[in-house]
């Protein structure tokens, strides 16, 4: 079941990437939500996400804290 949720959370960061600021909320919903093993996924997967997209690399700084 939270393998369902770790990859629902993945598909809408990727639909609401075109906006850093609610790209910003739904990675914050996304931290609440997930296993801790999950967000560690969370952040290798935005490592490589954000590589093509510079304007959301401001972003990892919430999965970092």
């Amino acid at each position: 079941m939270s393998r369902m949720i770790y990859n629902y959370t993945k598909e809408v960061l990727e639909r609401v990437s075109f906006d850093p600021q609610l790209f910003i909320r739904e990675l914050k919903k996304a931290i609440k939500n997930l296993l801790p093993y999950e967000i560690e996924q969370l952040k290798r997967w935005l490592q490589y996400f954000t590589n093509e997209k510079p304007e959301l690399k401001q972003c990892l700084y919430i999965v970092n804290d």
